[in-house]
């Protein structure tokens, strides 16, 4: 598989929180603590402990970072600390929640939803890995395995990526997953250089190649 560019951060809804939806589905989110990918691949939960390790590898990946995710060029150490927080919080409502993407123990990224919105179904995820990690497929398998989840395990129906228009690697990799592409938001995020579009790709849950759950008694 190609390697994968960093999407971007926008995203097409704010998420909905608990108190809107019908309180038979206000239980807590089911959120596991470890997703088992391929080798020695996997996917985790943020943890507070994580934050000394992510912004290292952010520093040492600013620029390839910041072509495309407005947060890079300025992002410090408690800025770093403080997503992490944000992600435990936003499991506690209901919106999603971000994972590090492990290699051989170490964190070679971050995957994770913007928001969920129950009324509607639907999510957005968001990613990025360092330019190292690039070239094995790690991205493409780690996406996959949140889409999974939030259509089989949630049960939603649709889940959102965006990438800016003019990166490749990163769109390649949504259309190698089945994404539908349906078409350009105009000037969606900004940079240093200026506005940029972003492509907007969408998979449903009739069209996700995992297979759903099956039934008690089930094959």
């Amino acid at each position: 598989m190609s390697p994968a560019e960093p999407t971007s951060t926008s995203t097409p809804r704010a998420g909905a929180t608990a108190g809107d939806v019908p309180a038979s589905e206000a239980a807590p989110l089911s959120v596991p603590e470890r997703i088992a990918l391929s080798g020695e691949r996997s996917l985790r939960v943020l943890e507070e402990s994580d934050a000394d390790e992510l912004y290292a590898l952010i520093e040492a990946n600013r620029a390839h970072l910041a072509r495309w995710l407005p947060w890079a060029p300025a992002q410090t150490r408690e800025g770093t600390l403080e997503f992490v927080r944000a992600g435990r919080e936003q499991i506690d409502r209901r919106e999603g929640f971000h994972a590090g993407v492990v290699d051989a123990g170490r964190i070679v990224g971050v995957v994770g939803f913007h928001g969920i919105d129950w009324q509607h179904r639907s999510t957005s995820i968001g990613y990025w890995l360092a330019r190292g990690a690039q070239g094995r497929g790690t991205m493409s398998e780690a996406v996959g395995a949140m889409v999974t989840h939030a259509l089989r395990t949630w049960g939603l129906n649709r889940v959102e990526i965006r990438a800016s228009v003019e990166n490749r690697r990163s769109r390649a990799l949504i259309e190698r997953l089945g994404f539908r592409y349906e078409g350009d938001a105009r000037q969606a995020f900004r940079l240093a250089d200026g506005f940029h579009d972003d492509a907007v790709y969408s998979m449903l849950a009739a069209e996700w190649p995992a297979p759903a759950p099956q039934p008690p008694g089930g094959a």
